[in-house]
């Protein structure tokens, strides 16, 4: 079949229209795609020249929601379903996978990455992994009425916050600290409050921080009109009065930035736990001895593994986590504009493409 996108043809220029042929392979379905979300790793794919595994030109995006038209000969019983893409797919038989850390598959495959991705009217991937969807028409299963396109938000903002929580361990009444409201950040608030945490949300955005007061953060500390240490203060101050050790205080750098990796670093206390969610080719300046001197924990996170879709996918379904307020849909061939609002950070809201009918 023909499928159009939109490709990355030179780091930084605007993308430009590509046709291709593709039919799935015996283990791959061809999804059409009905919403692909923007997100900050295909920003530094296109403007800060983060290399992508696949050559360009490539179609970029990983956020994809659709539903399966066409399926090879072992992966028949997907055809017609609706379904979430993940971010990353492990191939499920490499020793990492066998060994439960299919994050760093060694063979994954990461749409707009590895192969072509979902800014287009379809896109190739392979059937494992793949998360279907319920009958959103059923208001029992679907109260809140989202549709498919608002779900590709889950495929990355969503589930990967999600599964940051997960390895920190994060339980009822810790402190859940999120340095970047914006996007997974977000998204992240709303999980760990979902989950009973108290939750305070770091960012340099009066607008995304507006959002999280009432969308599960206890507390919103606007870290650009305030120095470091003023703001490690009030964190300090807001954890004594609800008498959170530090050892239960569980921080998130969210925000992609160097200055926010610094300052996420910066805020780890004695037992604490950083998790490192955002990406940035930028280096950080941080003092590794901290570690050691707190006896504190910093951890990476990639993405998220398929089989805690299902649970990330019930509770965006069940309401704990809202989409329709943080998320903006705009035509597909708006793709370059959109693009550049990103960039400039004059949006406050995860925009998703949808391709025209």
């Amino acid at each position: 079949m023909t499928i159009r996108g939109w490709a990355v043809t030179k780091a930084g220029a605007p993308m430009e229209p590509l046709d291709r042929e593709a039919d799935p392979g015996s283990d791959e379905v061809v999804v059409k795609v009905a919403g692909c979300g923007i997100c900050h790793t295909d920003l530094g794919f296109l403007y800060e020249g983060v290399p992508t595994r696949h050559p360009i030109p490539l179609i970029l995006g990983h956020e994809i929601s659709g539903a399966v038209v066409s399926a090879g000969r072992a992966s028949g019983e997907w055809e017609g379903r609706r379904v979430i893409v993940p971010a990353v797919i492990p191939c499920g038989r490499c020793p990492a996978c066998l060994d439960g850390r299919p994050s760093i598959c060694a063979r994954q495959i990461f749409p707009g990455n590895d192969v072509h991705g979902g800014f287009a009217t379809h896109v190739v991937v392979p059937a494992r992994g793949l998360c279907p969807i319920p009958d959103l028409s059923d208001r029992e299963m679907n109260p809140g009425g989202l549709d498919l396109a608002t779900l590709c938000v889950i495929a990355d903002a969503v589930s990967t916050p999600f599964q940051a929580i997960r390895k920190s361990r994060l339980d009822a009444g810790d402190l859940a600290v999120f340095v970047g409201a914006g996007g997974v950040g977000g998204f992240g608030v709303q999980i760990a409050a979902a989950l009973g945490a108290v939750v305070a949300a770091v960012d340099v955005d009066a607008r995304r921080l507006e959002m999280m007061a009432s969308h599960g953060a206890d507390l919103t500390l606007n870290a650009g009109g305030m120095g470091f240490k003023e703001l490690r203060a009030a964190l300090r101050g807001f954890a004594e009065e609800r008498q959170i050790p530090s050892w239960r205080q569980k921080i998130f750098e969210t925000s992609g930035t160097a200055q926010g990796q610094a300052t996420a670093f910066g805020l780890l206390g004695h037992g604490g736990y950083l998790g490192v969610v955002g990406y940035t080719p930028a280096k950080a300046e941080i003092r590794l001895s901290n570690l050691m001197a707190l006896d504190a924990t910093a951890q990476g996170n990639w993405g998220c593994a398929p089989d805690h879709y299902p649970a990330v996918l019930s509770l965006v379904l069940g309401g704990k986590v809202k989409l329709a307020p943080f998320v903006e849909k705009r035509p597909l061939a708006t793709i370059n504009e959109s693009f550049e609002a990103v960039h400039a950070r004059r949006v406050a809201r995860r925009l998703i493409l949808v391709p025209e009918p």
